[in-house]
């Protein structure tokens, strides 16, 4: 199965999506098949979520662990839609830490 790489286009909608719900301490990275949000200083980022690609427009939530691994969620759909559970179900995992 091929992978579907996160391209530009995507990270700077989600990042867009991201400014609109007024969560300005929050940026996105691309990487490969990951977009992932994350505040902090450049060179010491704290991950606060991530989205995996896995389809055309279905993507999987992720979320940091405590040994700074990743834990799956059974979170999956249209990254718009799992954004938005992420603001309104679980805030707390999106503010600010600094």
């Amino acid at each position: 199965m091929p992978k579907h790489i996160a391209d530009k286009l995507q990270a700077a909608s989600l990042a867009d999506l991201v400014r609109r719900k007024g969560l300005d301490h929050l940026r996105v990275r691309r990487h490969g098949v990951l977009l992932v949000l994350e505040s902090g200083p450049d060179d010491d980022p704290i991950p606060h979520a991530r989205f995996k690609r896995l389809g055309a427009h279905i993507w999987r939530v992720e979320m940091p662990s405590h040994s700074g691994g990743w834990d799956v969620t059974p979170l999956r759909g249209r990254i718009e839609m799992l954004l938005e559970f992420l603001v309104t179900e679980t805030p707390w995992t999106l503010a600010p830490l600094e």
